[in-house]
C-alpha cells in the first residue's frame, strides 16, 4: 500500500512491515520514534539492524523476527540504510508465514518502480511511506504547530516565519530541534520575532551556518573554514552539520537541474548565484555520496568527528575554488 503521513498512526498495527523512505532522515527517524510508541514495543522486544549487518546475520534476524518473545509483548525489527539490492531478502522476511515482530525498513531516496518500492506499495499487508523534505506551505504549518499548539506561542511576526522557512527545511528532526529552542528562548513572551530567531538558528548565530553552507558551495575557502572555526568553537555537533550539508546540495541540485531556487536570504543570495555556475549535475551527485560516506564514517571509524569534518571540507572548498576558475577560462 501507499501510504501518506496521515495514515500512519492508524495504520501501523494493521500491517506487517512498513518501508519509510526518502531524503528527510528526520523525518525517518521520527516516524520510527512514533512506531516504537504507538506499538508500546519495550526495549528488549526492539532489534535495530543496518543493511550491511542484516546481510552478515540473515539467519539470526529471521530467528528473532518469527519467534515469539520470550519477555512478552510485541516484536520490533529496524533494518535502516536499505536499498533496492536487499528488495528479495527483505521480502522473504516480511512475507514470511511464521512472522511475529513488526518490520520497520529504513531507506533514503529509492526509485519509482525499484524493488523496495514495488514489494511494499504492491502488497496489502505492507505499506510504504515517503519523507519528503517540507516545502514552503507544509514547513509553516509545522511551525505554526510546533511553536503556536505545542509551546503556546500566540504570535510569530511576518519576518520571523520567512526567515524560519528560509532556513529549516529539509530535516524534520533538525527543524524540530531549532524551534524547540526558540521555544525555550522566547519563553514567557510568547511571541518569536526576527532577532529570536536569528539567535537561535542554531546555538551560535545562524549567519555562521549560512557562512560556512554557502562560503563552501561558492569556492571562498577562509570564509568557509573561519566559519567552521566558529561553529566548532560552540560546540556544533559535527553530523549536524554533515545533514544540513545534505540539504543544501540538494537545494543546488534542484537550482542547477530544474532551475528551481529556493527562498533565500538576501545575505547569500548571491553565493548561492555563484555557486550554481560552478556546480554540475555529476559533482554534486559526487558530494551526495560522499557525505553518506562521511556520516558512516563518523559513526564506525573512531576518528575524531571534528578533524573527518574539517578535512571534508577543506579539501571540497580548495576543489569548488579550481573548478570555479574552470569554468571562467
Amino acid at each position: 500500500m501507499k501510504w501518506k503521513e496521515s495514515d500512519f498512526k492508524s495504520g501501523i498495527k494493521t500491517v506487517k512491515a512498513v518501508l519509510i523512505y526518502g531524503p528527510d532522515a528526520g523525518q525517518v527517524d521520527e516516524l520510527c520514534d512514533k512506531a516504537i510508541e504507538i506499538l508500546q514495543i519495550d526495549r528488549d522486544n526492539l532489534f535495530s539492524v543496518s543493511a550491511d549487518e542484516f546481510r552478515d546475520k540473515q539467519d539470526a534476524i529471521f530467528a528473532e523476527s518469527c519467534s515469539p518473545s520470550m519477555f512478552g509483548g510485541q516484536k520490533m525489527v529496524i533494518i535502516s540504510n536499505a536499498g533496492d539490492a536487499m528488495a528479495k531478502t527483505i521480502g522473504e522476511l516480511v512475507t514470511h508465514a511464521g512472522l511475529c515482530a513488526t518490520v520497520i525498513v529504513c531507506a533514503g531516496e529509492l526509485r519509482a518502480g525499484g524493488g523496495l518500492r514495488a514489494l511494499f506499495e504492491n502488497d496489502d499487508n505492507l505499506a510504504a511511506l515517503p519523507c519528503y523534505t517540507d516545502d514552503a506551505r507544509t514547513l509553516a504549518n509545522l511551525i505554526r504547530e510546533t511553536l503556536s499548539a505545542a509551546s503556546g506561542i500566540e504570535q510569530i511576526t511576518p519576518d520571523a516565519m520567512e526567515y524560519m522557512t528560509t532556513h529549516m527545511g529539509g530535516d524534520r528532526g533538525i527543524t524540530r530541534g531549532f524551534l524547540t529552542k526558540i521555544a525555550l528562548y522566547v519563553g514567557d513572551k510568547k511571541i518569536v520575532e526576527l532577532e529570536d530567531v536569528e539567535k537561535c538558528l542554531p546555538d551560535t548565530s545562524g549567519s555562521d551556518i549560512d557562512d560556512y553552507l554557502y562560503s563552501l558551495t561558492a569556492g571562498y575557502v577562509s570564509q568557509t573554514m573561519t566559519a567552521l572555526d566558529r561553529l566548532m568553537y560552540d560546540n556544533i555537533e559535527p553530523n549536524m552539520l554533515i545533514r544540513m550539508l545534505d540539504i543544501h546540495f540538494k537545494r543546488l541540485l534542484t537550482a542547477v537541474v530544474d532551475g528551481q531556487f529556493p527562498r533565500l536570504f538576501w545575505k547569500v543570495s548571491d553565493k548561492f548565484q555563484r555557486a550554481t555556475k560552478i556546480w554540475t549535475e555529476p559533482d554534486i551527485d559526487a558530494v551526495l555520496i560522499r557525505l553518506n560516506e562521511l556520516e558512516r564514517q563518523l559513526r564506525t571509524t573512531g576518528m575524531p568527528p571534528e578533524i573527518l569534518l574539517r578535512d571534508f571540507s577543506l579539501k571540497l572548498a580548495l576543489k569548488t575554488t579550481r573548478m570555479a576558475q574552470k569554468r571562467r577560462k
